[in-house]
């Protein structure tokens, strides 16, 4: 069969200016975003301000409207938001950057209203959204001086009061383009509105909970203060706030850039916002590497690499471990990597040694662990299991056999009815491994006959189950002549 020609530029020229305009209003008829998008092309002919009024129509709807979209619309009004930036940012960005960013910004205000309308659980419109953020950044770097320097109060009248948190991240996006003096005056402005709304705030703490708008026009300051490369304001907002509150890590990183080694490991040992997974020993890896990465700094190798071993035994991170043998003279980090894995498979819990080689990546190590203890894994982790198993197979099928006689065992065990499918299919994998897994097996492990015997004996009653299974491998519909039940009395 001839391949489909792909589609370029110069051969779509080929075709003509004539069969290209029927195409395009062939499309334009049969695709309302589309045709939005062609009439914005058609407008541009006659400047960015014809443009801007089709914009400013299509932003003055979304303003208004108040009719809930329904699931099955929910995509379609997506792809028309995305259809109304990508207007903006192609259409109008390149010739009118400042009217561009004023669009951008009207839309981004429609945030609240369009979220009480659209169920978003898909996240596709919270994506245009941020797209349009982006877009805004991306535009700011185009703006003259004084447009730019006139940027700030525009974003702050358009998503001043905004409780979602955008006004934050559009601070973010459009920081780094704008000149010193304009993020100086900014950060004057705000730092005075909140001494202005945290008097007011006080007034109203005995009316329950209400949002603070204080609290975001303080994380901009912050994002405003790194822009401006003025680390130690940063710090003195940063302790404004409450003690679990603060971004201990993300001010020990900055210090360490800055070259404050000593300020940074005050700031990384201090007990501040806890990182994903973090106890109470203050072993999490990220912690953990970003302090030994700051007592390198300050020369003290010996306790870095300590710390570092210390959290591998601790929690067998695999990053960790890296970092460790990195820094590690030749041939010693060989032994070490050895004196690692045997610390994994002898000391520490079987399923954070697994986690660790199969991170790491070790299969040949990960087998043996799972074999050393094959009464140890929870057949209910279905989430990961199989795909353990399905890795294993081709050259660990005595490991593979042991995660899917666990997988099985649960299912039937547990009469888990529509899982059964998936029984089925485990008994086939055991089946097709079972020359090689019984040739290898040790003495405390049943050898696959003795294994399935048992298996029809305590489960003979589960017909739902033994439906899909003809001497081992699942039965497809067409095989088996009956469609299994949902449920039954016999599948308990």
């Amino acid at each position: 069969m001839a391949r489909k020609p792909a589609l370029s530029t110069d051969k779509l020229k080929d075709l003509g200016a004539d069969k290209l305009a029927q195409l395009v209003l062939e499309e334009a008829e049969r695709n309302a975003g589309f045709r939005r998008q062609v009439k914005a092309a058609l407008a541009g002919k006659s400047g960015p301000e014809v443009i801007a009024k089709l914009i400013d129509r299509r932003l003055s709807g979304l303003a208004r409207a108040k009719s809930f979209i329904e699931w099955d619309r929910a995509r379609a009004f997506a792809d028309d938001l995305r259809s109304l930036t990508d207007t903006i940012t192609s259409e109008l960005g390149p010739a009118a950057p400042a009217l561009a960013i004023d669009r951008l910004l009207r839309f981004i205000a429609t945030h609240g209203q369009v979220f009480e309308r659209v169920d978003d659980s898909s996240g596709r419109v919270q994506d245009v959204y941020y797209q349009a953020i982006h877009a805004t950044g991306d535009l700011v770097a185009s703006l003259p001086v004084p447009e730019a320097d006139a940027l700030p109060e525009k974003i702050m009248t358009a998503l001043g009061e905004s409780t979602h948190g955008y006004l934050a991240d559009v601070t973010e996006a459009v920081a780094p383009h704008l000149p010193q003096d304009t993020l100086a005056r900014w950060d004057g402005n705000l730092k005075d509105a909140i001494a202005e709304r945290q008097s007011e705030e006080a007034a109203r703490k005995s009316d329950g909970w209400f949002y603070s708008m204080a609290s975001q026009w303080a994380g901009m300051r912050q994002i405003l203060a790194s822009a401006r490369g003025d680390l130690d304001l940063l710090i003195a907002l940063e302790l404004k706030k409450k003690p679990h509150m603060q971004d201990t890590l993300g001010i020990a990183a900055q210090l360490l850039e800055a070259g404050r080694t000593a300020e940074a490991l005050e700031w990384v040992r201090k007990p501040g916002r806890r990182t994903f997974g973090e106890t109470d020993d203050g072993l999490a890896p990220e912690r953990v590497s970003l302090e030994a990465r700051i007592l390198d700094a300050t020369g003290d190798r010996s306790a870095a690499q300590a710390l570092r071993w210390h959290c591998f035994e601790a929690r067998l991170p695999a990053d960790i471990l890296r970092e460790y043998l990195k820094l590690l003279p030749d041939f010693e980090d060989i032994e070490a990597e050895d004196r690692a894995h045997a610390f994994a498979l002898e000391k520490a819990k079987p399923e954070a040694a697994l986690q660790f080689f199969l991170d790491w990546p070790r299969l040949d190590l990960a087998a043996k662990l799972i074999t050393t203890h094959p009464h140890r894994w929870d057949g209910g982790d279905w989430h990961n299991l199989p795909k353990i198993a399905d890795l294993l197979e081709h050259d660990h099928p005595l490991a593979a056999t042991i995660f899917y006689r666990a997988l099985l065992d649960n299912i039937l065990d547990c009469a888990r009815s529509k899982a059964y499918g998936h029984g089925a299919k485990y008994l086939g994998k055991l089946t097709l491994l079972a020359p090689e897994a019984d040739a290898m097996r040790p003495d405390t492990m049943t050898e696959h006959a003795t294994y399935l015997a048992k298996l029809k004996k305590a489960h003979a009653r589960k017909s739902g189950f033994w439906a899909r299974v003809g001497d081992g491998q699942p039965k497809t519909p067409e095989t088996s002549g009956t469609r299994r039940p949902v449920w039954s009395k016999d599948d308990r």
